[in-house]
């Protein structure tokens, strides 16, 4: 197979300015150099990157950011330098900390019969927006679907996230996890938390399969992982990954309770546990008895219709009402009441953090 390099070519007005800066501040290595009697190109690898610097070459002089775990230690720790060529040098954190902007609370209703736009995303899924606020970059809700099944382009890949659910709406989808064992279908009603930084690919889709994804914060990294190959071996279930472990959901195995507001029974999806509190996830359902006027302390409440009907009621608002595919956001110490709800209303809710309390008003 043919050996194939790739550079990028930067001006100059003078090359033995150049070469020391990219040698002894960047710490590069100079390739090659010609010609001898009076240089004009000179070729520098380091960092993962090659450059070419080039008397009289057309382009703009540009930016080159290089991503250091010891950025303080690097370039005397100067984070923006520009190079005798002109060249904007910006030094940057390899692994940034995870920011989780802090909450805008705000009352979102989101209704499917609005219209909002989809979008083609990542691997061709199609994505609409749930929150269009993001409550201030807080957190990201998306229903996403495929409309035809079968192989999804997907690549292994992981999410540098604080929190992140899958929720299989309708039909089914074929997942495979980093140490979580074999490729496994998630089913319609089940769902999966996908723990800050697991390595993870979507295999195959059911023709329109619906999912919905919950994401903390907002805007979030997305990485491919070129080197690791899925599955990687024998299941880990107990490992931690940033302090959560693997949770996958299942119906058939859930148990019906009481849920935090008068009328509804739920099920508790286990991920409250598994995050150790970061977040909850339950799944609503009528049961029997008059419903009530409440609020909540938690940071952030989102819910979303999966089946059935109610009219969502808020002191001092007009009533909304709401059936399959609509997404509302609770703030704190709002007074709510899920009114008239069908016998067949199913909601899906979603908390940050996993514990909060439930007041009557």
């Amino acid at each position: 197979m043919a050996e194939v390099r790739a550079e990028i070519r930067l001006p100059t007005q003078e090359l033995r300015d150049d070469i020391p800066f990219f040698t002894k501040v960047l710490g590069m290595r100079m390739d090659m150099i010609y010609p001898a009697d009076d240089p004009s190109v000179a070729v520098f690898s380091g960092h993962g990157v090659r450059v070419r610097i080039e008397a009289g070459a057309q382009e703009p002089p540009g930016t080159l950011r290089i991503l250091s775990d010891d950025p303080d230690g690097f370039a005397k720790g100067q984070r923006v330098i520009t190079a005798p060529n002109g060249t904007r040098v910006e030094i940057a954190e390899l692994n940034p900390p995870l920011e989780m902007p802090e909450t805008v609370h705000s009352f979102v209703v989101r209704r499917l019969a609005d219209q909002a736009p989809w979008v083609i995303g990542r691997a061709g899924m199609h994505y609409r927006d749930l929150i269009p606020d993001r409550l201030g970059g807080s957190i990201i809700a998306s229903h996403i679907r495929i409309p035809d099944g079968g192989p999804v382009p997907d690549m292994v890949h992981y999410h540098t996230v604080g929190f992140q659910l899958i929720f299989c709406y309708k039909g089914w989808v074929d997942l495979v996890y980093e140490d979580q064992g074999e490729p496994f279908r998630l089913h319609e009603g089940c769902c999966v938390i996908q723990p800050p930084e697991i390595r993870h690919r979507v295999l195959f889709a059911s023709d329109n399969i619906e999912v919905i994804e919950i994401g903390v914060p907002a805007e979030h990294v997305t990485t491919i992982d070129h080197d690791m190959e899925l599955p990687n071996g024998p299941p880990d279930p107990d490992r931690r990954f940033q302090g959560q472990r693997f949770v996958h959901h299942t119906v058939a195995n859930a148990v019906w309770q009481p849920f935090r507001l008068p009328g509804f029974e739920a099920r508790d999806t286990g991920i409250s546990d598994g995050t150790n509190g970061v977040a909850g996830v339950q799944v609503a359902r009528r049961s029997t008895g008059d419903t009530g006027w409440s609020a909540h302390d938690s940071d952030i409440l989102f819910t979303f219709v999966m089946t059935g009907t109610m009219t969502l009621e808020s002191k001092g608002k007009a009533p909304v009402a709401l059936s399959p595919g609509d997404a509302f956001v609770i703030p704190p110490d709002m007074s709510v009441r899920y009114g008239a709800p069908s016998d067949d209303l199913e909601l899906l809710e979603v908390s940050l953090p996993g514990v909060f309390e439930t007041r009557t008003t």
